[in-house]
């Protein structure tokens, strides 16, 4: 870069990120235009990185020990088991992850900013306008502003992907089931304690789909549950679920909740079911499933990163640390090149694949995890251990920065039993949640 005048437009964990990357990377003026005016620490439940992931990302700078995390080893499988109060496991996987609140990790991010950049909260983007050699943005008060470039990080809804691509070519795609999401505090976790040690991400199975729960850092140092619950709603709610412009009404997301319940009813054990059934109602969200990756990141002088540039199924383990890499190798990409085009080409060639990637990842994981699960009862870990490899468990955590095939990685010489059923747990912005 030769001291451009960059626009971000979204200010959350991607923004953060691609400023501070674009600042690194030799940008003249870095503006973050964020759309909310509220605390946006506030926002979002829990996302996990693998160690590993962590690990590179704290070497390229934008991750460090002093954000408040949770470690986290094992993750349990269960099931219901008659009277049995914690259920029964039926395999273990081990999980080498570090969880993070995804309001504190965007506090800390933002903390960390360069203070040149120019964070402007309650700047809405209505508009982008590609020019040959740059780009105009259009505010939502009336207000225009010339850029050399423009990143769109501005999540599912990214007004920058619609000023880069032609109508329709990129739209987020309905997957056929949801997410209800949950968080409480650990000092309100029903007896017995030994039945949800600290480190572990337990996971309880059921016909239909499953739930995971986890530990993540909490408000003034308290720690708090996280849990994410998938299964395929009634098909009378398809219609209204199926539009990602349109967030599920108060009366639906009441009705779909109530269905939650139903099958935590029928399907958990004692333990697992009076976690969901007593966490406090303005502690929960529904989150439908949605995903899509663009065809490019780039296009003159826009370019996408986050979930504006690919929606990753939270099954995968790469919301926020897509975002966190996008933004890295965005960085890295500008920094090296001769030129800024050349950069852009770069990132594009490096990124979008793993974004095509993910994408289908995701897909066949919803399939085996809550489309078309299997019989979980019947499983020992030798059969679940088969199970998981055929059916992409393999993969799921995140790629290695420089990464761009999208091949999967093994740890800790057990590439099939390794997992996270996490990633963007939390909001970005007002109706998307990691």
């Amino acid at each position: 870069m030769r001291g451009e005048r960059v626009a971000v437009v979204g200010g959350s964990i991607a923004g953060c990120a691609a400023a501070r990357a674009l600042v690194r990377a030799g940008a003249g003026e870095v503006v973050v235009l964020e759309r909310a005016t509220g605390r946006l620490q506030d926002r979002g439940v829990g996302l996990a990185l693998q160690r590993e992931r962590y690990a590179e990302l704290e070497a390229a700078g934008y991750l460090d020990a002093a954000m408040p995390w949770v470690e986290l080893t094992r993750r349990p499988w269960v099931v219901r088991a008659g009277d049995a109060r914690a259920g029964r496991e039926i395999a273990a996987l081990p999980f080498p992850y570090r969880s993070y609140n995804w309001g504190s990790l965007w506090q800390e991010l933002r903390r960390r900013l360069p203070d040149e950049v120019d964070y402007r909260a309650g700047a809405a983007v209505a508009r982008v306008l590609p020019e040959p050699d740059g780009a105009r943005i259009v505010l939502a008060d009336g207000g225009e502003e010339r850029f050399d470039l423009v990143v769109g990080a501005d999540g599912h809804r990214s007004v920058v992907r619609a000023a880069m691509l032609p109508p329709g070519s990129s739209a987020a795609r309905y997957g056929g089931y949801a997410a209800w999401r949950g968080t409480l505090p650990v000092r309100q976790l029903p007896e017995p304690s030994s039945a949800f040690p600290a480190e572990d991400a337990t996971t309880v199975v059921f016909p239909g789909g499953h739930m995971i729960a986890y530990r993540i850092p909490g408000p003034a140092g308290e720690p708090q549950v996280n849990w994410v619950f998938y299964a395929t709603p009634p098909e009378t709610a398809t219609s209204a679920l199926a539009d990602p412009e349109t967030p599920p009404s108060r009366e639906l997301t009441e009705a779909l909740t109530g269905f939650q319940h139903e099958l935590v009813e029928r399907h958990f054990p004692g333990y697992w079911r009076d976690v969901v059934l007593g966490t406090p109602k303005e502690g929960t969200l529904l989150q439908p499933i949605y995903d899509m990756a663009a065809p490019s990141y780039t296009r003159g002088r826009l370019v996408l990163l986050g979930d504006a540039a690919a929606i990753a199924r939270p099954h995968t383990g790469s919301g926020a640390l897509k975002a966190l890499q996008d933004a890295t190798v965005l960085g890295r990409a500008l920094a090296t090149a001769d030129h800024l085009m050349e950069g852009l080409a770069a990132y594009d060639a490096e990124r979008a694949p793993v974004g095509r990637a993910i994408l289908e990842l995701g897909r066949s994981l919803g399939r085996a995890h809550v489309q078309r699960t299997p019989d979980w009862a019947s499983m020992d870990q030798p059969a679940f251990d088969t199970w998981w490899v055929a059916n992409g468990g393999g993969g799921v955590g995140g790629r290695p920065l420089g990464s761009g095939d999208g091949s999967s990685q093994g740890t800790s010489g057990v590439p099939s039993r390794r997992t996270a059923e996490t990633g963007r747990l939390g909001r970005v912005d007002a109706t998307d949640p990691a």
